[in-house]
């Protein structure tokens, strides 16, 4: 037996890190990660939330109704007309960890963040990093890189009203290719003033305000038909909405003192809890919980005194009690609130509660006449899950608990074994899967969740994925439909779309689904290769590479080497999004593409319709 030797371990392996040096050396302790901003949860978003969560804090506090946020070439801008942070300590708040304005509790009571690292891992993780005070006429000024401090100005009169100016730009050498991704900002923003009516923040020049709080946040969410007007309730410290809608899974949006929680915590689990409780108790019926829940989509806000969040990224409440004194628990207070105020609300309005107990009904005729195909169907998916002959699988996944890079893990969807063969041989078999489809999918426009279940394909799809009850146990952080781009290969795309849409939405909404792009042509000469993904690509690429270049037109993905497939799935590779405008009904849009053949989808094809011989033509 081999005994390698003790590594030696003496004092001069002891090292302390000074000031900010430690949130530079393990960002992720503070920020989550240093990913380039695809996902809402990236790293850079946590810093623009850590400078806006300041300015949220004062208008909580009722100092200014106003925040200006800017962000152009990777640098941020936030200036708010709250009070303007002290003066004297003015470096010393930004740079020195766990130093705070708001551990005397008073003035924040329903702060987001009391650690008192927040602010300081934005400075320590910017190139550059600049903070202004303004206040009473006075003005405030210092400078900092990569957490050192290079300037500390002195006081100077201004005309400025009171507040306090950040500006920062992230450390390339740390968030390596990162942007800012708009959709990402305004949905962060959004959330922010359904949260605080009356706060109006200009993000680039343009307005946003809320006037309804968390019925806002539904009507700009909700893409399905409501089956009754949102119900909204508010009390101090609590405020919820809620519909029901035409689909099996349940949504929450849950915050806690102006925090988007987007894992949910105890606030959240008491919702679901006390709703599902008080709803049996209305009807006086012992009705399933999951048949209550279907197809509730609300959302939940509540302050919470000293929150307790499971990580530095805030995106899960841990809190139990309602204040540090704990005379109050977090599901007493929902709980008490809930009963009393929906209970009232379902007593006072019958046309809600009829159209509730109709919904409840459904759900629950449509559980029991799919129950003995998905016992069945569970079953057999078990079987062959060891050995599912139609997935290749990965071994890092988005659902393990510790691996650092789970949010790289990919699945193709390819259809036939030559494509799926070359992306297999090709990819990395630590975070790319491959699930090869036989052909194409059924069209499961306007069937119900049943045939999930009967169909072998579906239900081995939906195993592979994890996602039978929702996107909590979803195995990989990108789904990728890759088919050949031919007219069968865009029919088996739009057949997947049709189904994620049909029965996992959530899947599409939260910018799981991705069109994986490959070249249409390969240009070449004896010097170079060139791949182009469009005819204006292939003719830049005809002109660079001068006369008589070799072009290949790749009519499918068999048709490209392995070799050459791990150019177009590596760091390389290109994506486009599958989303969901809130304008977009689902109903309709699927009944427009996957319906019966209408004249207005006739016309609608006659009209767009491209031949190949016209684009050989360009």
């Amino acid at each position: 037996m081999d005994i390698s030797p003790i590594t030696a371990y003496d004092d001069r392996d002891i090292v302390t890190l000074e000031g900010l040096e430690a949130v530079r050396k393990r960002p992720g302790m503070y920020i989550g990660n240093t990913h380039g901003g695809e996902d809402r949860n990236d790293g850079i978003y946590v810093l623009l939330k850590e400078v806006i969560d300041n300015s949220i804090d004062e208008f909580r506090m009722k100092a200014g109704h106003r925040i200006d946020v800017h962000i152009a070439d990777g640098t941020v801008s936030v200036r708010d007309f709250g009070r303007g942070i002290p003066q004297g300590n003015l470096a010393k708040t930004v740079s020195t960890l766990h130093t705070s304005g708001k551990f005397g509790s008073e003035a924040f009571k329903k702060s987001i963040g009391l650690n008192g690292v927040g602010i300081k891992a934005v400075n320590a993780l910017s190139t550059d990093f600049t903070v202004v005070s303004y206040r009473d006429g006075v003005e405030k000024r210092v400078d900092f890189a990569r957490g050192k401090l290079t300037a500390d100005h002195p006081t100077v009169p201004t005309t400025e009203k009171n507040g306090t100016l950040i500006r920062f730009t992230p450390d390339p050498t740390i968030f390596e290719a990162y942007a800012y991704r708009n959709e990402i900002v305004e949905s962060l923003i959004r959330n922010y003033c359904y949260l605080n009516s009356g706060l109006a923040i200009y993000y680039n020049g343009t307005k946003f305000l809320s006037e309804n709080g968390l019925e806002d946040l539904l009507n700009e969410n909700i893409t399905d038909e409501i089956l009754y007007p949102i119900v909204h309730l508010r009390a101090d410290d609590i405020e919820i909405a809620f519909t029901h809608v035409n689909q099996s899974r349940d949504d929450y949006y849950s915050f806690v003192n102006g925090q988007y929680t987007s894992q949910g915590g105890t606030h959240q689990a008491a919702f679901k809890e006390a709703f599902a409780r008080t709803v049996k108790e209305f009807y006086n019926k012992n009705f399933e919980t999951a048949d209550i829940r279907s197809g509730l989509v609300a959302a939940i806000y509540i302050g919470v005194e000293e929150p307790e969040f499971e990580s530095q990224t805030k995106i899960k409440l841990g809190s139990r009690n309602m204040s540090p004194k704990g005379d109050v628990s977090v599901a007493k207070f929902v709980g008490d609130f809930v009963k009393k105020e929906v209970d009232n609300y379902l007593h006072k309005t019958p046309d809600t509660a009829d159209a509730l107990l109709r919904k409840i009904q459904e759900s629950e005729k449509e559980r029991k006449a799919i129950a003995g195909v998905a016992k069945l169907a569970r079953e057999r998916a078990k079987k062959v899950n060891l050995h599912n002959r139609k997935l290749r699988d990965c071994r890092i996944h988005l659902n393990d608990a510790k691996s650092e890079n789970k949010t790289e893990s990919s699945l193709f969807i390819t259809e036939g074994d030559s494509a799926s063969g070359s992306i297999t041989k090709s990819r990395d078999p630590n975070l790319q899967a491959v699930f090869s489809l036989r052909g194409k999918p059924l069209n499961c426009f306007g069937l119900t969740k049943k045939i999930v279940y009967e169909n072998e394909e579906f239900n081995l799809l939906q195993a592979a994925l994890n996602i039978e009850d929702g996107l909590d146990g979803l195995r990989y952080n990108r789904v990728i439909i890759a088919t050949d781009a031919d007219v069968d290969g865009m029919h088996i795309r739009l057949l997947l779309i049709t189904f994620f849409l049909q029965f996992f939405p959530d899947l599409i909404k939260q910018k799981h689904l991705y069109i994986l792009q490959t070249p249409l042509f390969r240009v070449r000469n004896k010097q170079q290769t060139l791949y182009c993904y469009s005819e204006e690509e292939r003719a830049a690429a005809i002109r660079r590479l001068g006369k008589n270049p070799e072009i290949t037109r790749f009519k499918g993905l068999g048709e490209i080497s392995p070799d050459e497939f791990k150019h177009f799935i590596g760091k390389d590779i290109r994506l486009d999004p599958v989303s969901i405008k809130k304008e977009d009904s689902i109903k309709e849009m699927l009944e427009f593409y996957m319906g019966k053949n209408t004249p207005d989808r006739q016309n609608f094809i006659i009209d767009n319709l491209v031949v190949e011989e016209d684009l050989e033509n360009n």
